[in-house]
């Protein structure tokens, strides 16, 4: 009994040693891409990140366009946005020239770093499944970069726009935190690039019989709620541009209840 439980206990222990390993592995990737982004660093900042504050962006004259054709609101037919960004700490602009370049680390070394969690969990899978690893890495990397594409030039501009307009009084003048304008651009294309990855987190919770089409299905009414109700707040009132934001969104929502389904269906063929 005390061989059986020291072969467990070292069988645990060669996990976590395992784990240790994809983490170290997965930190110098995100090190090299922020090294990279370091490098790339004036044009991150100027052309990327403070991209969305120029009224020409390429976000604002899309909707201006569809607005001007379909007579929607104008609010997005802008020269330049009502706010000043300001630094108003010593180390400021170097803590943020460092996380900004983390945080770009971390989008370069995403497909790395989900073919190191790959590697981590396949001894669970059957060898079948372990055969997908690039199907698995493709798909899910696709769904990554859409996500932070979508946060970046969808989300982000929408938001800013609107927080930027939102005024209490006119004695009140909008004088913006670099960093907390930094911030709305990393979360929000982040945040967007993780949420779309929910199809391959229902596929491995379904996997785990933790997620259920049914329970998907039942509670749908209720995830498009939520939806529009995300889409309502950071979109001007003109359904064309709810409607940008909510597809994307409601697609997602179908394409994890299509996985669901498909793998039960694939779990009940090999139980009978």
């Amino acid at each position: 009994m005390a061989d059986t439980n020291q072969k467990k206990e070292m069988s645990f222990l060669n996990h976590l040693e395992e784990l240790r390993w994809v983490l170290v592995r997965s930190s110098i990737a995100i090190l090299i891409g922020g090294c990279v982004a370091y490098y790339f660093s004036d044009f991150i900042f100027d052309s990327v990140i403070f991209g969305p504050k120029d009224g020409n962006f390429v976000t604002y004259r899309f909707f201006c366009d569809l607005a001007n054709q379909y007579d929607l609101d104008k609010s997005f037919c802008i020269k330049e946005l009502p706010f000043e960004l300001q630094n108003r700490t010593m180390e400021g602009q170097f803590s943020m020239l460092i996380w900004t370049s983390i945080t770009c680390g971390f989008i370069f070394a995403f497909p790395y770093i989900l073919w190191q969690l790959w590697l981590f969990i396949s001894p669970a899978l059957y060898s079948k499944e372990k055969k997908n690893i690039k199907l698995f890495i493709f798909i899910a990397s696709i769904l990554f970069f859409l996500g932070v594409a979508f946060g970046y030039f969808v989300l982000t501009p929408l938001s800013i726009n609107f927080l930027a307009n939102l005024t209490i009084s006119d004695q009140v003048k909008n004088a913006i935190d670099v960093d907390s304008y930094i911030g709305l651009v990393k979360t929000t294309s982040l945040a967007t690039g993780l949420v779309f990855e929910l199809p391959i987190v229902i596929y491995f919770l379904s996997k785990l019989g933790i997620v259920t089409p049914q329970f998907l299905s039942d509670y749908r009414k209720y995830s498009y709620v939520v939806i529009l109700i995300i889409a309502a707040i950071v979109t001007p009132p003109d359904v064309i541009s709810q409607t940008i934001v909510t597809i994307p969104l409601i697609i997602l929502y179908e394409a994890s209840i299509f996985i669901s389904k498909f793998v039960n269906k694939k779990d009940e063929l090999k139980t009978t």
